[in-house]
């Protein structure tokens, strides 16, 4: 293939903006701010389920207090009337009267028990209202870290869209200088060789495979026309001559 030296020339022109556009968008795909908004948003999603487990909880400690003082007031209401019975003298004779009396006890001990198991329910209530209170702090806390960090991800992705719509527009200007099977040639190179279709030969070394050339190599490369398009022999990507190959 021929080409003009200048316009090989321009290959290394477009492979430095290829080469930026490819920067470009790896850090487009890599920002820091979206691995840890992903973090983030997990975090979320377990804080919120550990919310919804203490709310589910407090819903079943709700209930389960209703129902220790509502058996508090039961026992409370049926000694009370036993009392009452008790001291209107409604009861005559000495047996039912210990029996009464032994039942009034029976009771108030049954009582203080069902009190003592609305308090412990109260206080695990009381803790568990904490920790969902907590829970939902702490949702807010990360849910505000949140919005700032993306933020400063749609700031970092205006920022490098542009850089990137600019690295385009000046591709296409170098790319129009450069003749069609000579592009053609470079783009499949590129395509196949990690991003980079074509290099400098500098001071004897290939700038693509960073390997240096063989003298025999070094010596065709010398007798070669300027409007040759050479490849390198190991690595075969398009090679460019320039001051400073070395020849």
């Amino acid at each position: 293939m021929k080409a003009e030296p200048a316009e090989q020339q321009r290959l290394l022109d477009l492979q430095e903006v290829d080469s930026l556009l490819r920067q470009l968008t790896h850090r487009l795909r890599t920002l820091p701010e979206a691995a840890e908004i992903q973090r983030l948003e997990g975090r979320v999603r377990e804080l919120r389920d550990q919310k919804a487990v203490a709310a589910t909880k407090l819903t079943d400690l709700d209930r389960e207090q209703r129902k220790a003082e509502s058996d508090v007031e039961q026992v409370r209401a049926r000694a009370e009337r036993d009392t009452q019975r008790l001291n209107a003298g409604q009861v005559s004779s000495p047996k039912e009267l210990e029996r009464l009396q032994s039942e009034i006890d029976s009771l108030q001990r049954r009582q203080t028990e069902l009190e003592e198991v609305v308090l412990e329910v109260m206080e695990r209530r009381e803790a568990t209202d904490a920790e969902h209170a907590r829970l939902q702090k702490e949702i807010e806390a990360v849910e505000a870290e949140l919005e700032t960090l993306e933020e400063r991800r749609s700031s970092a992705v205006v920022d490098l869209e542009a850089d990137r719509a600019s690295a385009n527009d000046r591709r296409q200007r170098v790319a129009a200088e450069i003749p069609e099977d000579l592009l053609a040639l470079y783009t499949k190179l590129r395509d196949q060789h990690d991003g980079v279709g074509a290099a400098m030969l500098r001071y004897g070394r290939c700038e693509g495979c960073k390997l240096a050339l063989s003298t025999a190599e070094l010596g065709e490369i010398r007798q070669a026309p300027a409007d040759e398009v050479l490849r390198c022999e190991d690595c075969r990507r398009i090679l460019i001559r320039t001051t400073e190959s070395g020849l």
